[in-house]
């Protein structure tokens, strides 16, 4: 899905939301247990009751690997399934030398065709190029949500105070176009957002971290918006556990229209 495709949908829905698959087994309602397949039954009941509501759908990797080849399975259903006007997001934040990249962006894009991967960045340039294929996108780890980000993405770099994840925000805009790089700045950073902002002004921000970790959606639209939007804010828990009972698919339509309600005032 290309830029303009993808501003579309957010006009036409009045939103910027991404629903994360982060489908656990022992999390999911127990009555799906007994499906021949509960992952993706619990995806496509989630897809029905939220499709209206997001722009995008971020399954994490790690949520399929742990299930070994039927993890696989479920997750190329779940991407089968996912309407072909909804950006889809591999979230597997690989990064590795240059040939091992080249074969994990023939896996997520030319094998399972999702429009982009999360990848890291700290090998440098040639670990991260092979996954700019044409119409394809790279969401490049910048400024995470997680408590350990300090540990290294806020070090001074050099004399002047430059921290590393500005760094690699100002050196991987030399790598690639508005038009197929992306970053993930957390919501948690909301203090940050306008600072990331005024880096990169025509990017794309992946922003995880509203909804179970607390980040502000208020905060994170009014620092993080352009005029044409350029976020993708993912909400993860909050939506697709709303529930443990039959219910769960309506609840999780439920939440995701609280939130597309609410980025719709912005937008």
């Amino acid at each position: 899905m290309n830029r303009a495709s993808l501003y579309e949908q957010i006009k036409k829905k009045g939103s910027c939301l991404c629903v994360g698959l982060d489908t656990d087994l022992q999390k999911i309602p127990k009555h799906l247990l007994s499906a021949s397949d509960p992952v993706f039954e619990f995806n496509k009941q989630i897809i029905d009751a939220t499709h209206h509501y997001c722009v995008a759908y971020k399954p994490n990797i790690a949520f399929y690997e742990a299930l070994g080849p039927r993890g696989w399975e479920s997750l190329q259903k779940t991407l089968e399934y996912i309407p072909k006007d909804i950006f889809t997001i591999a979230d597997a934040k690989r990064g590795d030398i240059g040939n091992t990249s080249a074969l994990y962006a023939r896996a997520f894009f030319e094998q399972m065709n999702f429009d982009s991967i999360t990848v890291a960045p700290y090998m440098g340039e040639d670990s991260v190029k092979p996954f700019l294929m044409k119409d394809k996108w790279v969401i490049l780890l910048a400024h995470t949500s997680n408590s350990g980000s300090i540990d290294f993405q806020t070090l001074e770099v050099n004399s002047s105070g430059k921290k590393l994840y500005e760094e690699v925000i100002s050196r991987s805009q030399q790598w690639a176009t508005p038009d197929q790089l992306m970053y993930v700045v957390g919501a948690t950073r909301s203090d940050q957002i306008a600072n990331i902002r005024a880096l990169a002004p025509e990017h794309f921000f992946l922003v995880p971290g509203i909804g179970a970790q607390g980040g502000d959606l208020a905060l994170v639209m009014k620092h993080g918006m352009n005029k044409q939007c350029v976020l993708l804010i993912n909400s993860s828990r909050a939506i697709i556990y709303a529930s443990a009972d039959k219910d769960f698919g309506k609840r999780a339509g439920e939440e995701a229209m609280k939130v597309q309600l609410e980025m719709a005032k912005f937008l």
